[in-house]
């Protein structure tokens, strides 16, 4: 299984910033290790990628630093060209894994699951959508009648994502998420599923099981792309829901099986994780690698698109 990685591209960030940058370095060391997981620096994303999903007025004032005050306060990072460099890398490790698990049937990005940009602004750490911009690039680069799935398990509900595809058919969304978390203006996935503060496992997993049965029914993917974030766990700082690190995994286990059970290639990305220990959510990442890898048998595609 290939893993795409750009912890190398590192922002600088303030003292005292909350994101966990240095979650990304310490998740590769420990997937180095993993037999069987080849790991590969991320290409970056071109301009004709991004504008796949972007404007093309965002995109000018993102390269160039021309971003107002208020929008690098909405995206969260001051502007930097590590910056630029970092959230390309990160969209061109999800294109790249998507490719590859047309392929050979499942790839990682170690960093990605950027749901909060919008089609013309950053917001919530994201500056370029990388599902968004990976999906697009299926259609436009390898086949035009690629239907592809985006599950959103991040705790927070991929609004962006949402936004950008609310009018595209071939894509479908799906984001199961804290109802009464970030972000408080929520918007309409093709199957949003918001769950209470202090759901445990049990629930979770239900909705998780109820949601692949409707994606089923209402969409036939070639692909899907899953942002398998850290954050649904007990011990996030954000995520206000109670999801044991067993949980995890067998939310994992769920989407992977669902995947192989269809023989649909599958790209992940960690998306979102601020453990109050920067461990507990790097185990957590790590878990996702470890279950993957489980599953990293070819899978059989439908079609043949190469």
């Amino acid at each position: 299984m290939k893993a795409f990685y750009a912890d190398h591209f590192v922002l600088p960030l303030p003292e005292g910033h909350r994101f966990p940058m240095e979650k990304y370095a310490q998740l590769r060391d420990l997937v180095s290790a993993i037999d069987g997981v080849e790991l590969v620096e991320a290409p970056a994303a071109s301009d004709t990628q991004i504008l796949y999903a972007h404007d093309p007025v965002y995109l000018i004032h993102v390269l160039e630093g021309s971003l107002s005050a208020q929008e690098q306060r909405e995206i969260g990072f001051p502007w930097s060209t590590q910056m630029v460099e970092r959230s390309r890398r990160s969209a061109g490790a999800t294109i790249a894994a998507a490719k590859t698990s047309l392929k050979e049937g499942i790839a990682a990005n170690l960093a990605g699951g950027t749901h909060h940009a919008y089609r013309n602004k950053g917001s919530g750490f994201c500056v370029f959508n990388d599902s968004v911009i990976a999906a697009r690039s299926l259609q436009r680069e390898v086949h035009s009648k690629l239907k592809i799935a985006i599950i959103d398990l991040d705790v927070h509900q991929g609004n962006g994502t949402a936004s950008i595809l609310e009018n595209d058919s071939s894509i479908f969304t799906m984001s199961i998420h804290g109802e009464s978390n970030y972000p408080f203006q929520k918007e309409n996935s093709d199957l949003d599923i918001g769950l209470a503060d202090g759901c445990t496992d049990a629930t979770y997993l239900n909705s998780l099981l109820m949601g692949l049965d409707q994606l089923s029914t209402r969409f036939q993917a070639d692909c899907i792309i899953y942002l398998a974030g850290a954050d649904p766990h007990e011990n996030d700082r954000l995520g206000r829901l109670k999801i044991t690190q067993a949980g995890m995994r067998k939310r994992d286990e769920a989407v992977f099986q669902y995947a192989k059970d269809l023989q649909i290639p599958i790209a992940f990305s960690m998306a979102g994780g601020y453990g109050k220990s920067i461990d507990s959510t790097v185990a957590i990442h790590y878990q996702t690698i470890i279950t993957a890898a489980h599953f990293q048998k070819k899978l059989a595609l439908r079609h043949s698109y190469f």
